[in-house]
């Protein structure tokens, strides 16, 4: 049975993945923040036959991170989804929203880098070993098309678009240092998706984005690490 160890796993796109990987009889550990607030993650498991198990990990807290690992020492995992991410206080669509040049609040700019960047980083050095002796051996940080430098054409997105360029970074450093472990690891776009964090006009719903994000990393091979792909399978420049 294939495993998958999803964070942000209580709502949104984590949710959604959940569910996929869930209906097609994965061992799943779920990850939220907190458990005891965590219902519907509760209520699936419950029903789930041992197949989806509810675990505490806040991705800023990097002892909770370090527990988990510990708990789940010597336990293949499949896939690992970095999911859980932070956009800031106000959406995009929101007044202020747009994390204008001039308008800096360094407390978030903090807090963005540790949950977008510093956080996915320790989830993958803490698991690695779980990755390692698994089947699929992958590991998948969702970014966004807001980090590609190149396709910047618009500005302003400051904390987040650099946090979303620097966890790329990261996942292509990860790739070739992995690569020797037959680790295969990226980025992922999830699209503009209609999530507490994409807001109601974003682009595509959190089926859509779903869907196409577990068929790409089902297909993933060696040769696709340290790609900067997209939910619908295509690639993104960096």
């Amino acid at each position: 049975m294939p495993s998958v160890l999803i964070t942000g796993a209580n709502r949104g796109l984590g949710w959604g993945l959940l569910n996929l990987y869930a209906k097609d009889g994965w061992r799943v550990y779920a990850c939220t923040r907190d458990p005891a607030k965590a219902k519907d993650l509760n209520d699936l498991a419950a029903k789930s036959g041992g197949k989806v198990t509810v675990h505490k990990l806040d991705v800023e807290n990097h002892a909770t991170i370090d527990a988990l690992a510990k708990d789940l020492k010597g336990q293949p995992i499949d896939v690992l989804l970095n999911v859980a991410g932070y956009y800031g206080p106000k959406i995009v669509s929101e007044p202020g929203g747009l994390q204008s040049f001039g308008e800096s609040n360094y407390a978030d700019w903090d807090k963005i880098y540790r949950i977008n960047v510093m956080g996915p980083m320790k989830v993958a050095e803490a698991f690695v070993s779980n990755v390692e002796a698994s089947g699929q051996k992958k590991i998948v940080t969702l970014s966004s098309i807001i980090g590609s430098i190149a396709g910047n054409d618009m500005g302003h997105m400051y904390p987040y678009r650099a946090s979303k360029a620097a966890i790329n970074a990261v996942m292509k450093s990860m790739a070739i240092d992995l690569k020797a472990r037959g680790i295969t690891a990226i980025p992922i776009h999830p699209g503009w998706v209609r999530t507490d964090m994409g807001g109601p006009t974003a682009d595509i719903d959190v089926d859509t984005s779903v869907t196409g994000m577990k068929k790409v990393i089902g297909e993933l091979k060696a040769a696709d690490a340290g790609k900067f792909m997209v939910y619908d399978g295509s690639t993104l420049p960096w």
